[in-house]
Protein backbone atom coordinates (compact mmCIF):
# COMPACT_ATOMS: atom_id res chain seq x y z
CA UNK A 1 0.00 0.00 0.00
CA UNK A 2 1.19 3.40 -0.71
CA UNK A 3 0.50 6.90 1.06
CA UNK A 4 1.03 10.52 1.07
CA UNK A 5 0.46 11.64 3.95
CA UNK A 6 1.06 15.86 5.56
CA UNK A 7 3.89 16.03 7.35
CA UNK A 8 4.09 18.85 10.32
CA UNK A 9 6.80 21.30 9.71
CA UNK A 10 9.57 21.35 12.47
CA UNK A 11 12.79 23.17 11.93
CA UNK A 12 15.11 20.32 10.56
CA UNK A 13 12.71 20.43 7.49
CA UNK A 14 12.35 24.36 7.18
CA UNK A 15 16.20 23.90 6.99
CA UNK A 16 15.83 21.56 3.88
CA UNK A 17 14.08 24.06 2.07
CA UNK A 18 15.95 27.80 3.23
CA UNK A 19 17.13 28.62 -0.40
CA UNK A 20 13.87 27.90 -1.74
CA UNK A 21 11.55 29.78 0.32
CA UNK A 22 14.47 32.41 -0.97
CA UNK A 23 13.73 31.88 -4.08
CA UNK A 24 9.74 31.90 -3.14
CA UNK A 25 10.10 34.87 -1.55
CA UNK A 26 12.06 37.03 -4.38
CA UNK A 27 9.52 35.55 -7.07
CA UNK A 28 6.86 37.04 -4.79
CA UNK A 29 8.79 40.26 -4.45
CA UNK A 30 9.21 40.39 -8.18
CA UNK A 31 5.05 39.70 -9.21
CA UNK A 32 3.33 40.57 -6.28
CA UNK A 33 1.58 37.12 -6.75
CA UNK A 34 2.03 33.90 -4.57
CA UNK A 35 4.54 32.15 -5.83
CA UNK A 36 5.26 28.53 -5.29
CA UNK A 37 8.53 26.12 -5.04
CA UNK A 38 8.76 22.07 -5.29
CA UNK A 39 11.52 20.32 -3.12
CA UNK A 40 11.98 16.52 -2.89
CA UNK A 41 14.07 15.02 -0.48
CA UNK A 42 15.03 11.89 1.83
CA UNK A 43 14.32 12.74 5.66
CA UNK A 44 14.44 10.78 8.85
CA UNK A 45 12.89 11.79 12.67
CA UNK A 46 15.42 10.99 15.24
CA UNK A 47 13.31 8.62 17.03
CA UNK A 48 9.98 7.65 15.51
CA UNK A 49 10.51 6.72 12.31
CA UNK A 50 12.67 3.04 11.62
CA UNK A 51 13.86 4.11 8.15
CA UNK A 52 14.33 7.58 6.00
CA UNK A 53 11.30 8.59 3.80
CA UNK A 54 10.75 10.68 0.61
CA UNK A 55 9.42 13.94 1.89
CA UNK A 56 8.07 16.75 -0.89
CA UNK A 57 8.19 20.37 0.92
CA UNK A 58 6.36 23.20 -0.86
CA UNK A 59 8.17 26.62 -0.29
CA UNK A 60 5.13 29.28 -0.96
CA UNK A 61 5.36 32.65 -0.20
CA UNK A 62 1.95 34.37 -0.07
CA UNK A 63 1.10 38.05 1.26
CA UNK A 64 0.98 37.04 5.04
CA UNK A 65 4.75 35.49 4.32
CA UNK A 66 6.41 32.43 4.04
CA UNK A 67 3.73 29.30 4.08
CA UNK A 68 6.18 25.87 4.09
CA UNK A 69 4.28 23.08 3.86
CA UNK A 70 5.29 19.07 3.76
CA UNK A 71 3.76 15.62 2.99
CA UNK A 72 5.89 12.04 3.41
CA UNK A 73 5.15 9.83 0.62
CA UNK A 74 6.41 6.01 -0.18
CA UNK A 75 5.96 6.62 -4.32
CA UNK A 76 9.00 7.04 -5.96
CA UNK A 77 10.02 10.26 -8.25
CA UNK A 78 10.54 8.51 -10.98
CA UNK A 79 6.66 7.75 -11.11
CA UNK A 80 5.63 11.50 -9.57
CA UNK A 81 7.70 14.50 -10.02
CA UNK A 82 7.33 16.85 -6.73
CA UNK A 83 5.41 19.35 -7.89
CA UNK A 84 2.28 17.08 -9.64
CA UNK A 85 2.87 14.49 -6.70
CA UNK A 86 1.84 17.96 -4.16
CA UNK A 87 -0.61 19.56 -6.44
CA UNK A 88 -2.56 16.96 -8.79
CA UNK A 89 -2.70 13.96 -6.07
CA UNK A 90 -2.34 15.24 -2.74
CA UNK A 91 -4.34 18.39 -2.89
CA UNK A 92 -6.92 16.51 -4.51
CA UNK A 93 -7.91 14.84 -1.04
CA UNK A 94 -8.96 18.58 -0.39
CA UNK A 95 -11.62 18.84 -3.11
CA UNK A 96 -12.90 15.26 -2.08
CA UNK A 97 -13.21 16.92 1.39
CA UNK A 98 -15.07 19.86 -0.24
CA UNK A 99 -17.53 17.80 -2.07
CA UNK A 100 -18.18 16.07 1.51
CA UNK A 101 -18.69 19.37 3.44
CA UNK A 102 -20.92 20.35 0.73
CA UNK A 103 -23.42 17.43 1.82
CA UNK A 104 -23.21 18.91 4.99
CA UNK A 105 -24.19 22.26 3.51
CA UNK A 106 -27.34 20.74 2.22
CA UNK A 107 -28.30 19.11 5.59
CA UNK A 108 -27.34 16.00 5.81
CA UNK A 109 -26.60 15.97 9.50
CA UNK A 110 -30.16 16.68 10.52
CA UNK A 111 -31.23 13.65 11.53
CA UNK A 112 -33.18 14.30 14.37
CA UNK A 113 -36.37 13.25 14.83
CA UNK A 114 -36.66 10.56 17.19
CA UNK A 115 -37.89 7.77 14.42
CA UNK A 116 -35.17 6.32 11.91
CA UNK A 117 -37.78 6.52 9.11
CA UNK A 118 -37.96 10.11 9.18
CA UNK A 119 -34.45 10.47 9.38
CA UNK A 120 -34.14 8.03 6.65
CA UNK A 121 -36.21 10.07 4.13
CA UNK A 122 -34.22 13.30 5.41
CA UNK A 123 -31.37 11.96 4.34
CA UNK A 124 -32.59 10.90 1.10
CA UNK A 125 -33.68 14.45 0.31
CA UNK A 126 -30.52 15.60 1.25
CA UNK A 127 -28.92 13.05 -1.42
CA UNK A 128 -31.32 13.71 -4.11
CA UNK A 129 -30.49 17.87 -3.34
CA UNK A 130 -26.54 16.85 -3.93
CA UNK A 131 -27.10 15.44 -7.18
CA UNK A 132 -29.27 18.04 -8.52
CA UNK A 133 -26.62 20.35 -7.53
CA UNK A 134 -24.13 18.20 -8.87
CA UNK A 135 -26.46 18.08 -12.20
CA UNK A 136 -26.36 22.06 -12.09
CA UNK A 137 -22.46 22.42 -11.85
CA UNK A 138 -21.72 20.02 -14.55
CA UNK A 139 -24.55 20.96 -17.12
CA UNK A 140 -25.92 24.69 -16.44
CA UNK A 141 -22.36 26.28 -14.82
CA UNK A 142 -19.41 24.66 -17.09
CA UNK A 143 -17.48 27.69 -18.69
CA UNK A 144 -18.78 29.95 -15.54
CA UNK A 145 -17.09 31.27 -12.51
CA UNK A 146 -19.26 29.37 -10.45
CA UNK A 147 -18.10 26.28 -11.88
CA UNK A 148 -16.33 24.83 -8.53
CA UNK A 149 -18.39 27.18 -6.34
CA UNK A 150 -19.99 24.92 -3.42
CA UNK A 151 -23.52 24.87 -2.55
CA UNK A 152 -23.95 27.52 -0.33
CA UNK A 153 -22.65 29.53 -3.10
CA UNK A 154 -24.80 28.44 -5.82
CA UNK A 155 -27.81 28.49 -3.11
CA UNK A 156 -27.03 32.10 -2.58
CA UNK A 157 -26.25 33.24 -6.11
CA UNK A 158 -28.33 31.73 -8.06
CA UNK A 159 -31.90 30.09 -6.23
CA UNK A 160 -32.43 32.33 -3.49
CA UNK A 161 -33.78 35.13 -5.69
CA UNK A 162 -36.90 37.54 -4.40
CA UNK A 163 -39.26 37.27 -6.97
CA UNK A 164 -42.87 38.28 -7.74
CA UNK A 165 -45.41 35.13 -8.74
CA UNK A 166 -48.57 36.19 -10.50
CA UNK A 167 -51.02 32.94 -11.46
CA UNK A 168 -53.80 33.40 -14.08
CA UNK A 169 -55.76 31.46 -15.98
CA UNK A 170 -53.58 30.04 -18.38
CA UNK A 171 -50.72 30.66 -16.67
CA UNK A 172 -47.82 31.11 -14.17
CA UNK A 173 -45.89 34.49 -14.16
CA UNK A 174 -42.60 34.78 -12.42
CA UNK A 175 -41.00 38.48 -12.28
CA UNK A 176 -37.25 38.52 -11.23
CA UNK A 177 -35.70 41.22 -9.12
CA UNK A 178 -34.80 43.85 -11.56
CA UNK A 179 -31.95 44.71 -9.13
CA UNK A 180 -30.51 40.97 -9.01
CA UNK A 181 -26.73 41.42 -9.41
CA UNK A 182 -25.95 37.78 -11.49
CA UNK A 183 -28.85 38.61 -13.88
CA UNK A 184 -25.83 37.98 -16.93
CA UNK A 185 -24.91 34.61 -15.10
CA UNK A 186 -28.47 33.41 -14.65
CA UNK A 187 -29.71 33.75 -18.04
CA UNK A 188 -26.28 31.88 -19.23
CA UNK A 189 -27.31 29.31 -16.88
CA UNK A 190 -30.31 29.20 -17.78
CA UNK A 191 -29.94 28.87 -21.83
CA UNK A 192 -27.03 26.14 -21.07
CA UNK A 193 -29.62 24.27 -19.10
CA UNK A 194 -32.24 24.67 -22.45
CA UNK A 195 -29.88 22.92 -24.68
CA UNK A 196 -29.39 20.21 -22.66
CA UNK A 197 -31.53 17.24 -24.64
CA UNK A 198 -34.11 15.56 -22.43
CA UNK A 199 -33.55 11.61 -21.43
CA UNK A 200 -36.45 9.73 -20.46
Amino acid sequence: MDYVLGLAKNERLKAEITAELHQAAAEYQRTGQAARVFKGFVYQTRESWAHARRVIAKAEHLEKGANPRFVVTSLPSQDWAARALYEDLYCARGEMENRIKEQLMLFSDRTSTAFLRSNQIRLYFSAVAYLLMQALRRLGLQGTELAKAQCTTLRLKLLKIGALMRITVRKVWVSLASGYPYQKLFRQVYAQLQAVPLRC
